[in-house]
């Protein structure tokens, strides 16, 4: 299966991932798109689709986020395969991109990003992992009640 089947209609997984990766820290940080945009000189509208890697971020232009995000370039590329290794067989680069980019574009999936690698014991995380892998496969996973939901934002 090919990384990217259609490259006029689908971005690129490595624009997807750094994409994905300015939208953490940036959340992170709590800046919003607004503040972001004003700092590089860009609209909001051109901060998300380079989030959603619909646009593609030039070197010149990676550097300004990295600056105003505080981190190094060589973050944004950080969780990808090194482009000078064996490739292993039937992986393909990017393949579960799709997967985390949804997850990650949800609130629910950018607070568990950034919370989960803070629980300081590795047992409490695999525990936490087995947990929600037990609920997905039983089906128990169920909608909570309005009642609990209203009682939750209270």
């Amino acid at each position: 299966m090919p990384v990217n089947p259609d490259p006029v209609r689908s971005p690129n997984p490595i624009d997807v991932h750094v994409g994905l990766q300015v939208r953490l820290r940036r959340k992170a940080l709590k800046i919003s798109q607004e503040k972001l945009a004003e700092a590089l000189g860009l609209t909001f509208q051109q901060v998300q689709k380079y989030e959603r890697g619909a646009n593609r971020i030039s070197a010149s232009k990676l550097y300004e986020i990295a600056r105003a995000l505080r981190v190094s370039i060589a973050w944004f590329f950080e969780g990808l395969s090194d482009p000078t290794a064996e490739p292993v067989d039937g992986a393909e680069e990017g393949e579960a991109t799709p997967f985390a980019h949804n997850f990650l574009m949800s609130q629910e999936g950018v607070d568990l990003a950034n919370l989960f690698p803070r629980l300081p014991q590795r047992r409490v995380r695999r525990r936490l992992v087995e947990l929600v892998r037990s609920l997905v496969e039983e089906g128990e996973v169920e909608p909570a009640p309005l009642e609990a939901l209203a009682e939750a934002d209270a």
